[in-house]
């Protein structure tokens, strides 16, 4: 569905059925951090919505109870942000595009 050179990375996402995994190479590696991107192994996971609207609700229960998250980020294969969970794992709310 996607194979991009984002920069720092390459992203390539799959759609498989209702799933969207996707995979990052770093030319660089891992900096030896307890969690990080670059490591090889797990990134990010995502939580489906079923619109932007279901992302904005999503934020504000967020901030409700004093997570920090990012603000809503478009691209060609949808909508999402980002928070982290306590062991700074990438986590991400995702609705696909209008």
């Amino acid at each position: 569905m996607l194979d991009e050179d984002a920069g720092p990375f390459r992203h390539v996402v799959f759609a498989l059925g209702g799933t969207l995994p996707g995979l990052r190479e770093f030319p660089e590696g891992a900096t030896g951090a307890p969690f990080d991107e670059r490591r090889v192994g797990l990134d990010h996971a995502a939580f489906a919505c079923a619109d932007r609207s279901q992302l904005a609700s999503w934020q504000t229960r967020l901030a409700g109870i004093g997570i920090e998250h990012g603000d809503i980020v478009d691209a060609g294969y949808g909508a999402g942000f980002l928070f982290r969970d306590p062991d700074n794992i990438a986590l991400w709310f995702f609705a696909p595009p209008r």
